[in-house]
């Protein structure tokens, strides 16, 4: 990779591991499912009155824009107002590897390498670990959620896949159309109506911020940027950078709201990134079996 290249992932992975502590700004006063939909309407529009709808079915694009939007984001960001921290919460979310390794195993029967199974064994027992020894920055709700969300990502790469889509960026902003108002539903569904006028009178400069940065430098941005690496790049070289997120999103939380890991955690988060780019690393010609990575 290029030295441009690799500077430019960086930042893009830099803005992502920040964006969890973005989130956990604009949620503070404002339900994260609203603040959910209202970071993907601005990320829809106007890009998507610039950008032509791809050659897949609607089905697909709603499924996409669903399981995007409440699936992933409206629980990772809902897993923090539940207690996760964000950079716990930005860890927490790389297990997809370890569920849509599993998938892979007991849906598609594939066959996996020693190195993955190793990672994987590795990533659990650092995951029971990170869990055991709670600094106060993880509760079982937050968890649940966190995990629906990890889950909610294998989910996407199947539907990405069964779309047969070649315009990943496309595909991306048009699928998000349909997220926003699945979002606001649900909310409404739980709390009533009276979360929307809540969420009205909550709105302030700090969420208007935050929310921004998840629309623009976050998704737009960062999608344009990571779908342009996998263009150019093989996932031997793209693939390992997606862990430099949770690294990121650890610093900030700590910089930005004093989040604190145990020692005990320090060691557990180590080993389990460990175990994930064991997972996520592309196969050679001696290891033939791979599994598709996935961003956090």
């Amino acid at each position: 990779m290029v030295r441009n290249d690799l500077l430019l992932a960086i930042v893009v992975m830099a803005i992502w591991g920040f964006n969890f502590s973005m989130i956990k700004l604009g949620i503070t006063d404002v339900h994260p499912l609203l603040a959910t939909a209202a970071r993907f309407t601005l990320a829809v529009i106007p890009a998507i009155f610039f950008i032509r709808r791809p050659n897949v079915a609607w089905r697909y694009l709603f499924a996409y824009g669903f399981v995007f939007g409440v699936g992933i984001w409206g629980m990772a960001s809902w897993s923090i107002t539940a207690g996760l921290s964000s950079g716990m919460s930005s860890v927490l979310l790389s297990s997809n590897a370890l569920i849509s390794m599993a998938a892979g195993v007991w849906i598609q029967k594939e066959r996996i390498s020693k190195r993955k199974i190793i990672g994987a064994v590795a990533a659990l027992v650092a995951l029971l670990v990170l869990v055991s020894a709670t600094h106060g920055n993880i509760t079982p709700q937050g968890l649940m959620l966190i995990m629906i969300a990890a889950t909610c990502w294998t989910i996407m790469g199947m539907i990405v896949k069964a779309s047969k889509t070649t315009q990943a960026f496309a595909f991306n902003v048009w699928g998000m159309l349909f997220a926003p108002l699945p979002l606001v539903l649900f909310a409404m569904s739980i709390y009533g109506s009276d979360i929307i006028f809540h969420a009205i009178a909550a709105w302030d400069m700090k969420t208007t911020i935050a929310v921004g940065f998840q629309a623009y430098p976050t998704t737009l941005f960062g999608y344009w940027v990571w779908n342009r690496l996998l263009i150019r790049y093989p996932l031997s070289m793209t693939a390992p950078l997606t862990l430099f997120v949770p690294i990121f999103a650890l610093i900030s939380g700590y910089f930005m709201f004093g989040e604190i890991l145990s020692l005990a955690q320090v060691v557990a988060c180590i080993m389990f990134l460990v175990g994930i780019g064991l997972i996520v690393k592309p196969a050679t010609h001696k290891d033939p079996q791979q599994i598709q990575p996935s961003l956090s």
